[in-house]
């Protein structure tokens, strides 16, 4: 039996990368796909046709913005939206996280917010969501069965994680702060799949679509795969699927894929 296929992926609109959707699900063939930046309301998400591609679905979406979700073949329980102690923005509460059960793996879907700029109200938010994170995570984290926390983290952990460090200075995705924060994240028990994973070089998993950053390879390392002992000790593989990022109508986000001995 093969291991457990576990995906990242900032689809980037799901209604208007669907066909993308189903196709990268036919081809991959992954057991579990943690999915960031639906852009809709749970209501309009496309469950007929995941469905029918052989997945269940867990959403958690409330309008034009934001919005997680996690698809699963393998069975999904105890699901649950949002953080314990989680920030509003703007007075909403924000659709960011989403957490279900899938096998024997505990597994959120995160969606951490840009913090736009470090002079902008969003940044401030930015931090406490990860703060918030942090809390929510030790629990789990510490604990015997195998946890994951997936997805779009709006932060560079370091500065091999950015094309050009110098074209980002004191912005937000690479300042102290961010990394601080992340860091205490991974000290609640959490291990970053990447780099530290086995064969595989420094792989981006964001390119913009402007100044033709993909061809370029102008890209960020910001899709993040962090995992606790039990869950570290299981992975025997992990790449991003940078030939998704290609061709019409591609998400600027990669997929990014673990492979577990459970």
């Amino acid at each position: 039996m093969r291991p457990m296929r576990v995906a990242t992926w900032n689809i980037n609109s799901v209604k208007a990368r669907l066909d993308r959707l189903l196709g990268w699900l036919e081809s991959a063939q992954p057991d579990v796909v943690c999915l960031q930046e639906l852009k809709c309301a749970a209501e309009e998400v496309p469950v007929a046709a995941i469905e029918a591609a052989g997945y269940e679905i867990a959403a958690h979406g409330t309008g034009r913005w934001n919005g997680v979700a996690i698809l699963s073949r393998v069975g999904i329980d105890d699901i649950v939206r949002g953080l314990e102690g989680q920030p509003r923005f703007a007075e909403a509460d924000e659709a960011r996280v989403i957490a279900a059960t899938c096998g024997r793996l505990r597994l959120w879907s995160v969606y951490v917010p840009n913090g736009r700029d470090v002079t902008d109200a969003h940044f401030p938010y930015k931090l406490a969501f990860l703060e918030a994170l942090k809390s929510t995570a030790a629990g789990p984290a510490a604990g015997p069965a195998p946890f994951a926390v997936l997805g779009d983290f709006n932060i560079c952990p370091s500065d091999d994680d950015i094309w050009d460090v110098e074209e980002w200075p004191g912005t937000t995705h690479v300042t102290k702060a961010e990394r601080a924060a992340l860091a205490e994240i991974e000290s609640a028990g959490l291990t970053d799949v990447f780099p530290r994973a086995l064969k595989h070089a420094w792989p981006f998993t964001f390119w913009d679509y402007r100044n033709l950053d993909f061809p370029k390879n102008r890209g960020l390392r910001i899709d993040l795969a962090l995992v606790n002992a039990p869950c570290k000790n299981a992975v025997t593989d992990a790449w991003v699927d940078r030939n998704e990022r290609k061709g019409k109508g591609a998400s600027d986000h990669a997929p990014v894929v673990l492979e577990l001995d459970l």
